[in-house]
């Protein structure tokens, strides 16, 4: 949205989502210490290791982000190929194996005499989620707020989904070996088609009939802006489940929500820098190196919670390590935005000076 002056600026709700993060943890943990029965009476609604309430909630954080993909615009995708070239490289072949590699230093080496082992070994189980899930929603707002492609940016998530489906079990799969930490197979594909296929279908299903019968634009200016707190305040929801369960840990190590934060926002700014640069070197259009960069750096934080609940449950450390990336995402970002703001002109007399530059003659290349 924009206010009066013509400014772009983000809903009350995303830009203080930290704090309502911040304040779901204290709320869930001051229930989770003082009310002990809250937590057992809310564990007798699992299925499979599942919380149901908590399952539910997923799905209506994860359903209304598929809705806004318009998977027509994948007709585009030859268009802006070095684009998606750094985005998809970096996202899948670079990101969740710096992710994997930071976050096992930091839990590992530098932060071992307060980290014990095994609570190690989740918060690093977390990361990997984290890591190799790019972002899916809240990239179009860090877009839009840097004037962004709106098209290249809906290709490039459209693109994303597609590739999560085949690619991010695998990838889990491999890096949380690496640490010695294994999860049943079946469970993390379970988790891929519960949590991303299913949604990701009936988002698409759902998209196709209502602009069929109400239109594009009652779709896009009408439903979605309607359905949009939805997702939020699910997510707010789950935090508070979340961390009623995880209120003594919170209680007896405080000091590890920081620590887990540290490997999480180096790894964001090292992938947004690796993307952001690869542009500038390509000479890439700011319109392009911008959301090139965000959609890398930040993350699909709904879909490794979900996993992580499923492959861990709701105590664990993997859990809580992917709440800590839902706490620094929006401050993190916004710092991103305001860097990609200040090096837009850079970034454009770079693209105005390889277009200037006159071709060699035939007889001269």
């Amino acid at each position: 949205m924009t206010d009066e002056s013509g400014r772009k600026r983000l809903s009350v709700f995303e830009r203080y989502l930290s704090l309502w993060v911040a304040l779901c943890i204290a709320g869930g943990t001051l229930i989770g210490n003082t009310w002990p029965p809250v937590a057992e009476w809310l564990s007798r609604f699992t299925y499979a290791q599942i919380s149901i309430p908590v399952a539910v909630l997923i799905w209506l954080m994860i359903y209304p982000m598929m809705l806004q993909i318009d998977f027509e615009s994948l007709k585009r995708v030859g268009e802006k190929k070095q684009g998606l070239v750094v985005t998809t490289v970096t996202n899948w072949l670079i990101k969740p194996f710096t992710m994997y590699a930071i976050a096992w230093f930091f839990l590992n080496v530098v932060f071992s005499r307060w980290i014990p082992v095994d609570l190690a070994r989740e918060y690093l189980a977390g990361a990997v989620l984290l890591g190799a899930a790019p972002c899916t929603a809240m990239v179009f707002v860090w877009s839009y707020l840097a004037d962004g492609d709106p098209a290249y940016t809906l290709v490039q998530v459209a693109l994303n989904d597609l590739i999560i489906l085949v690619a991010y079990a695998p990838i889990v799969m491999f890096l949380l070996g690496l640490s010695d930490i294994r999860v049943p197979y079946d469970t993390v594909i379970l988790s891929v088609v519960l949590f991303v296929v299913v949604p990701l279908a009936a988002g698409w299903i759902s998209r196709v009939r209502l602009v069929r019968r109400k239109g594009l634009e009652w779709f896009q200016n009408a439903f979605l802006p309607r359905l949009a707190p939805v997702t939020m305040i699910a997510l707010l929801a789950t935090l508070v489940i979340i961390f009623i369960f995880q209120g003594k840990t919170i209680i007896a190590n405080p000091v590890h929500i920081v620590l887990i934060a540290v490997p999480l926002v180096t790894q964001t700014y090292l992938i947004f820098a690796i993307a952001y640069g690869w542009s500038y070197l390509w000479r890439l259009p700011h319109a392009i190196g911008a959301p090139a960069g965000f959609v890398g750096a930040s993350n699909f934080f709904e879909l490794a919670v979900a996993v992580a609940i499923s492959l861990f449950g709701l105590t664990s450390g993997a859990a809580l390590a992917t709440v800590v990336g839902v706490l620094t995402e929006v401050p993190v970002m916004l710092s991103l935005v305001w860097i990609a703001g200040k090096t837009r002109a850079r970034y454009d007399a770079r693209v105005a000076t390889a277009q200037e530059r006159p071709a060699l003659p035939t007889d001269e290349r």
